[in-house]
């Protein structure tokens, strides 16, 4: 069950994220973050009152607040990261850190995976940073930008690591999920109403009525974040946080293959092997 829901979780947030990279062609990527998640909480409160999900409020919701200030934060940098220095390295380092501190949180706690799930950890690693199409060669990276990797990476790992404290029941889950939103879209409109002030445009080139075209989509992406979250929640507590965490992060696949099938773009060879590593290290890790 744990592996399903796990490879649930990367099948979505490859979509999400490559529904996101479709309209952040046309809009800020803040814009993009902040009125997807907010439709997201709207769904989540609209569920939450209907299963009586208010009377799950109690001391393990801190960890779905400290997911949704960290979450934010982690995408912001990630973004400008991805602005500053090349994405070919960028992209990997990011991956490699969602899967670095919950695996790392699973150690701590007393986790020992066998040498079969080792070895898949390894390989589905590498295959996902080989999707990734990391650069080979070329100029240094500027340190503000490996910084800022550094920090988008922890940021993803964080949230992975932090949500799965936060319910421990189905209702607790929705109501979990919701508090995550608000606070993402708090961090995220925050983010946004300063970087106005700065000059960047909040809607698209089109005005309002090209962000009323983009609504449904940013739905989507919004609703297909949430779901994500939630089967990597109950995944991560229904088996080794090591095996989900990898399973979940394979999602730069997903959106690769993604933008292959839909937009034809070509997978150089390296992401081809990646693939095919990450597939492999996914046999190796349900085997196990």
């Amino acid at each position: 069950m744990t592996a399903v829901l796990a490879l649930m979780t990367s099948l979505m947030w490859g979509l999400a994220d490559f529904g996101g990279g479709l309209v952040t062609r046309r809009m800020s990527a803040l814009t993009v973050v902040v009125v997807s998640q907010s439709l997201a909480a709207v769904a989540l409160g609209v569920v939450v009152v209907a299963t009586g999900g208010w009377s799950e409020i109690g001391p393990q919701l801190w960890f779905a607040v400290a997911a949704g200030v960290v979450g934010p934060i982690g995408m912001l940098a990630f973004y400008k990261a991805l602005a500053l220095g090349p994405m070919g390295v960028v992209s990997p380092l990011g991956a490699v850190g969602a899967v670095a501190v919950p695996v790392g949180v699973g150690l701590a706690l007393g986790e020992r995976p066998g040498w079969v799930q080792i070895a898949g950890v390894l390989v589905a690693v590498s295959g996902v940073v080989l999707a990734c199409g990391p650069s080979v060669g070329g100029a240094p990276v500027a340190r503000r930008t490996v910084g800022l990797t550094l920090l988008a990476a922890f940021g993803f790992g964080s949230v992975m690591a932090l949500i799965e404290h936060a319910s421990s029941t189905m209702t607790g889950l929705f109501l979990a999920l919701f508090v995550q939103r608000v606070l993402n879209v708090a961090v995220g409109g925050a983010a946004l109403w300063a970087a106005t002030r700065t000059g960047t445009k909040a809607l698209p080139a089109d005005g309002s009525a090209g962000l009323r075209a983009a609504l449904p989509t940013l739905a989507l992406i919004g609703l297909a974040d949430v779901a994500a979250n939630g089967t990597y929640m109950v995944a991560a507590q229904h088996g080794p946080v090591t095996v989900a965490a990898v399973l979940a992060s394979l999602y730069p696949v997903v959106t690769a293959l993604a933008a292959r099938g839909v937009l034809q773009e070509r997978l150089r060879a390296v992401q081809t092997a990646g693939a095919g590593l990450a597939l492999m290290g996914t046999v190796l890790l349900v085997a196990g």
